[in-house]
């Protein structure tokens, strides 16, 4: 299985899978190290302050089983760091391993996985996952296409977290949308002050309680949700990517593509463009003399120019499906006998993927964003140009 890390300089390599060390309960093996999921991550610099503490905290944030939105499964999501952090609780320089055991891991869900284990659940992977791993591809859980390693991807995107935490550089994800019903117009400030407030992570509270409702109406119907995840990344500097294939807009793009719920992506005003005359959607400059700085007026570009950042706010949007696991029934095809046949699988599931995956955008795009901070620093440091177009 190719494709299992992300970055250039700064780099992410995660493994593991939904049940991994369901099949290595022996005696002469630690609980902890039955299986679960590790991340490693390259490139992280020496002297950067980075605790187990830290890395929870995100991964707190998509932990199942906290909330009735949530998947009732009973994962703690302990982190244990293995290398790269030595005394006081400083890197070295080294690759920063971090490892995530599975717990929840019990004969009883893995035996209901196994009663369809040839079945084709409609909305997940299995099809496809029979075309490349034939009958070897891991049927429980959804293997390495379960939202469960997104706890990979979370612990190496708190690694970028301590670091981009020294730049004065924040990220921040929330929902805005659930099953068609949309909070208000949210700033950064809104989005700071009521982070995590509500189970859904909405920081219009008002409309928070109405989604949460709503979600539960469909949880009670066997049915599940979407809805859209927004993601601001503030105090970015300007000048991060490159002008053609890896703008920094575009390799945002690739990570939260990457993320297997995730379904569309706009900045700034996004799919809006499409209706605006150029008037409208072009950002106008000005020259701001107070901080030094070249400012816009307006932010329809989402934060880029070029797919270069240009200093405002980076605003991104997502669009995020509904939990395709539900307890109705459908038509699909037992790939083992090749006959058409109806599923109504029993297994755990959340009735809405938002409430999780916004700390898993967070990551994504904090890793992208550090990683052409290093791409940039090394251009800057061997393309001697002028020092004032530096400042700007």
């Amino acid at each position: 299985m190719l494709g299992n890390t992300f970055g250039r300089i700064f780099r992410v390599t995660t493994c593991g899978e939904s049940y991994s060390g369901g099949f290595n309960k022996k005696e002469d093996i630690p609980k902890e190290l039955y299986g679960g999921l590790i991340a490693i991550a390259d490139g992280v610099p020496p002297g950067i302050r980075l605790t187990p503490a830290m890395i929870q905290a995100e991964l707190d944030k998509r932990k199942p089983g906290q909330s009735k939105l949530d998947s009732p499964r009973k994962e703690t999501d302990r982190v244990y760091i293995f290398s790269g952090v030595m005394e006081d609780s400083l890197t070295t320089g080294a690759p920063v391993g971090l490892v995530i055991p599975n717990v929840d891991i019990e004969e009883i869900h893995i035996n209901q996985y196994r009663d369809y284990k040839d079945v084709v659940r409609p909305g997940h992977a299995e099809f496809t996952f029979f075309k490349k791993y034939g009958e070897y591809a891991d049927w429980v859980g959804a293997g390495r296409a379960s939202g469960r390693e997104t706890a990979g991807r979370v612990a190496g995107g708190a690694v970028a977290k301590a670091i981009l935490d020294t730049m004065g550089i924040d990220v921040i994800g929330f929902v805005v949308e659930s099953h068609g019903i949309k909070a208000g117009p949210v700033s950064y400030e809104l989005a700071k002050a009521n982070y995590r407030k509500n189970e859904l992570n909405c920081p219009d509270l008002e409309a928070a309680g109405v989604m949460i409702d709503d979600i539960m109406k469909v949880k009670d119907e066997g049915d599940t949700c979407g809805g859209i995840v927004e993601i601001i990344a503030k105090g970015v500097p300007s000048g991060l990517g490159e002008p053609v294939f890896d703008k920094l807009s575009a390799t945002i793009s690739h990570g939260i593509m990457s993320i297997g719920a995730i379904k569309g992506i706009e900045f700034g005003a996004g799919f809006g463009h499409a209706v605006m005359k150029g008037s409208e959607s072009n950002d106008e400059p000005y020259y701001d003399k107070e901080s030094g700085k070249v400012k816009f007026k307006t932010n329809n570009s989402g934060g880029f120019l070029g797919g270069i950042s240009n200093g405002e706010e980076i605003r991104i949007r997502v669009a995020v499906k509904p939990t395709p696991t539900i307890s109705l029934r459908q038509s699909t095809v037992n790939m083992a006998k090749l006959e058409n046949t109806i599923l109504q699988p029993i297994t755990r599931r959340d009735p809405s993927l938002c409430p999780r995956i916004y700390p898993v955008c967070e990551a994504m795009v904090r890793m992208a964003i550090l990683d052409a901070i290093y791409m940039a620093k090394g251009y800057s440091a061997v393309a001697g140009i002028s020092e004032k177009w530096e400042k700007l």
